[in-house]
């Protein structure tokens, strides 16, 4: 019996994948190719393949849909993804930014309201899992950064570039704190040469007058008839200009904790959320992570100064009385034994409410 995973596509309409491995040394490498519309299927057999294992290359060709085969292919978790409708989904739901698979990618959110679009934070992974969410990256309107971390903020100018390139035509707004301006014009300065062409040869617009860029501190972000956002700064040291965000969407409220130690005052910023993305720390994982590491004592020190602990994230919770705490951000996310279960427990110790490990491309209507 063969045995093949592939991870759904980055439209609705198409399958990719990494690398998939069939048994018996057969490979397949799903190749997405320009502009997310065609999927290439490149595999690689032994001499003298039999006519089942032909039979099944064949089969696999058919589940990509290259050759138009109709209705569920029945391979992914994630059919379900809402394309309508006010809602908030995960997009990276990993802690730092070492690059492990795109099962998990570094932190990223999305919020819909209204059909109005914010990102939440832009780590490695943002574009392909926007795609695979269902979003025209041209619709972008908002992009928020919580700090000024890699695995918050890589793919920031890559995305706006990638937006550009779908055909960006109206003002897209970014916040962060202080420093994206010259992190955006170093960007656009290293592509300087392509968007000149490409203005020049395609008659695109400047994307350097379609991004604006706002710097923030603590304070009310944005706030008008249908939303409003505002910041707190918590506490990420050595970094200072580090931000929870409040999204409050009519009825709702949404609030997202940053990178953050244990932070009390975050309760009261979040009091009564609807959703309360919290990032989390096992402290037990972390002990046996550094151990695997060069740096251990330094690093384990990073990490303890600006994260949160699994218990401390369930009194931030009980005392904001949050609807639902959302777990995200897992620290450390390379380690096998941290099941569900393990960081449920952990947390449920001090709150008692709904809690939902959270996941990449897992969403929420609002």
């Amino acid at each position: 019996m063969y045995n093949i995973q592939i991870t759904r596509a980055f439209t609705n309409k198409t399958l990719a994948g990494r690398h998939v491995e069939v048994t018996n040394g057969i490979y397949l490498n799903l190749v997405l190719w320009e502009f997310y519309e065609l999927i290439v299927v490149i595999f690689i057999n032994s001499p003298g393949m039999s006519s089942s294992r032909r039979e099944f290359i064949r089969k696999s060709f058919l589940l990509t849909g290259t050759v138009g085969l109709t209705g569920s292919s029945g391979l992914n978790d994630n059919n379900s993804i809402s394309q309508s409708g006010d809602r908030l989904v995960l997009l990276g739901t990993q802690g730092g930014p070492f690059i492990r698979s795109y099962k998990q990618t570094p932190s990223a959110n999305l919020i819909v309201y209204k059909n109005i679009l914010f990102v939440i934070d832009t780590g490695y992974g943002v574009t392909f899992k926007l795609l695979e969410a269902g979003i025209k990256l041209s619709s972008l309107k908002y992009i928020f950064i919580t700090h000024h971390h890699s695995d918050h903020n890589l793919e920031l100018g890559p995305l706006l570039y990638n937006a550009w390139l779908s055909g960006l035509a109206e003002p897209i707004h970014v916040y962060a704190p202080a420093g994206l301006k010259s992190l955006l014009s170093a960007y656009w300065e290293s592509n300087r040469f392509d968007i000149d062409t490409r203005i020049k040869d395609e008659g695109r617009p400047d994307i350097r007058l379609l991004v604006v860029s706002h710097e923030y501190s603590e304070g009310t972000l944005v706030s008008n008839s249908d939303f409003d956002v505002k910041s707190l700064r918590n506490r990420h040291p050595p970094i200072e200009e580090s931000y929870a965000l409040k999204f409050k969407l009519g009825e709702k409220v949404v609030v997202f904790s940053g990178d953050t130690t244990y932070f009390p005052a975050l309760a009261t910023f979040a009091s009564g959320a609807d959703y309360l993305i919290h990032e989390v720390m096992y402290g037990p994982a972390v002990d046996e992570m550094v151990k695997r590491r060069p740096n251990a004592t330094k690093l384990k020190a990073s990490i303890l100064s600006h994260h949160t602990l699994a218990e401390d994230v369930g009194k931030i919770a009980k005392a904001a009385n949050a609807k639902n705490l959302i777990l995200n951000h897992f620290v450390p996310p390379d380690d096998k034994s941290l099941t569900d279960e393990v960081w449920t427990k952990a947390v449920g110790s001090t709150f008692s409410g709904t809690i939902i490990v959270g996941k990449d491309l897992l969403q929420f209507a609002l």
